[in-house]
């Protein structure tokens, strides 16, 4: 049908079809973050940390501009703060002398 005025040169891909809808989308990512910073508080977090921080970032669509979803900031706060706490912890297991006398 494009030789009767239905020619495909101005939209050449229907509305629905713009982008690819094969992952996670943001909302998804930033309550993602935000859990696995929540429970990175209390169980692995030299893991879930940086986990949280990906999210969250990946949630804020990967820039500081703009709105900030409140779930996404919150995955990437406390997973930097997760991240951070796991290394003094881990530091801190380290040193010499500890766990002796």
């Amino acid at each position: 049908m494009a030789g009767f005025g239905h020619g495909t040169r101005r939209h050449p891909r229907s509305r629905g079809r713009t982008w690819s809808r094969t992952g996670p989308d943001r909302a998804t990512l930033g309550i993602i973050g935000a859990i696995c910073a929540i429970a990175g508080l209390f169980v692995l977090g030299i893991i879930l940390g940086p986990v949280a921080m990906v999210c969250g970032w990946l949630a804020m669509n990967r820039t500081w501009s703009g709105a900030r979803p409140v779930p996404a900031l919150t995955a990437l706060v406390l997973g930097a703060i997760d991240t951070l706490l796991a290394i003094i912890w881990l530091a801190g297991a380290a040193t010499p002398g500890n766990g002796l006398y």
